[in-house]
């Protein structure tokens, strides 16, 4: 098949890991590069050997008439980049969250599905194998799960910088929240039927209706139940920053071996290796198996897990792969999470009902 002209919006972090995927797999052809900031295009376009460059996304649009829209751009764009690019006959790959409401996601997917174009939503750890790995094991200690997840961090300078501008569209518990959430309901395989949620404002730097440190909690139809805790800002800590911890009647699965920099976006997915216990006890009471170490050190950094997320997209448009389930799921999480948030600021926790 020909090449793939692929237009990447945004060239920062995930924009520029999802290029460098794009520019090493042979069935893609980056056609340009879309940015506000004119350094950040720049820098990104001499990385990769000269592209075009763009400071607006309807030009580009027009100017190069892609097959594929990758749109890694703050959460406030991603529907109506999505949109556009769609009704242009474009594939799109969309960094997660689709939309910042459920409603404006449920009209994209459905908008795909109309026009027969493919949509992959960037979760990333679902091409992880070492959090395949941890969904797996933790799908073998029975029901219900307890589930407790984090992702704290310690920000400053043009990290914290990116926080703020973040924030201006969504809390860290929405923003990051729809991974770990998504991982929830992949464990469990069960439906979520009510959300809670807190926050706390712990910065003068951000809007006053914003909240930069939050907490998710959501009960799952089948007696599971999980938390997710997020924070962005100088002040936080990170004694505890990388909790992944799952329990259940046969024993719990943890991700251990986190290095400590919250800020390294490396940080954000590696593992080191998964701790298995086992709740087995012998006659007198002990355990009757010790625990399991099972290594994942051998594990994709953060720009080999974007390519593995670009080698998904190509087989879905290759192989005209069902998205159907996908999509839905991102609709889902992003729905828990936009819960959580109504909950922090109406102080009242929020049955889902049915999806």
């Amino acid at each position: 098949m020909n090449k793939l002209k692929t237009l990447v919006v945004g060239c920062g972090n995930m924009g520029t890991s999802h290029a460098r995927a794009y520019h090493k797999l042979s069935e893609f052809e980056i056609v340009g590069v879309v940015s506000r900031g004119a350094e950040s295009r720049k820098r990104l376009s001499d990385e990769l050997g000269g592209l075009a460059q763009f400071g607006d996304f309807d030009e580009a649009l027009k100017a190069t008439q892609p097959d594929v829209v990758s749109i890694n751009t703050y959460p406030e764009t991603h529907a109506e980049y999505a949109e556009k690019s769609l009704r242009a006959g474009a594939h799109v790959f969309i960094e997660k969250p689709l939309a910042t409401n459920v409603q404006e996601a449920q009209k994209l997917v459905e908008l795909s599905h109309s026009l027969g174009r493919k949509m992959v939503v960037g979760y990333i750890l679902r091409v992880h194998p070492a959090w395949t790995k941890f969904i797996e094991t933790a799908q073998t200690l029975g029901k219900p799960l307890v589930m407790r997840m984090n992702l704290n961090q310690q920000s400053s300078g043009k990290n914290w910088e990116t926080h703020k501008s973040l924030m201006n569209s969504m809390s860290p518990i929405v923003d990051c929240g729809v991974h770990y959430v998504d991982i929830m309901c992949l464990m469990t395989g069960a439906n979520p039927i009510r959300v809670s949620g807190i926050g706390a404002r712990l910065s003068d730097e951000i809007d006053s209706k914003m909240y930069n440190y939050g907490q998710l909690q959501v009960t799952f139809d089948d007696g599971s139940v999980g938390w997710y805790e997020a924070g962005w800002g100088p002040m936080m800590s990170e004694e505890a920053f990388f909790i992944k911890d799952v329990i259940g009647p046969k024993g719990c699965v943890s991700i251990v071996d986190k290095k400590g920099d919250s800020q390294d976006i490396d940080e954000h997915t590696q593992t080191g290796c998964l701790k298995l216990h086992h709740s087995e006890r012998d006659s007198n009471g002990e355990f009757s198996k010790k625990n399991e170490f099972i290594d994942t050190s051998n594990e994709p950094n953060h720009d080999e897990l974007c390519e593995l997320e670009q080698k998904y997209l190509l087989k879905a448009i290759q192989e005209d792969v069902d998205l159907s389930q996908h999509l839905k799921d991102a609709v889902n999480s992003l729905r828990i999470v936009l819960a959580a948030d109504e909950s922090f600021r109406t102080g009242k926790t929020i049955e889902l009902g049915t999806f």
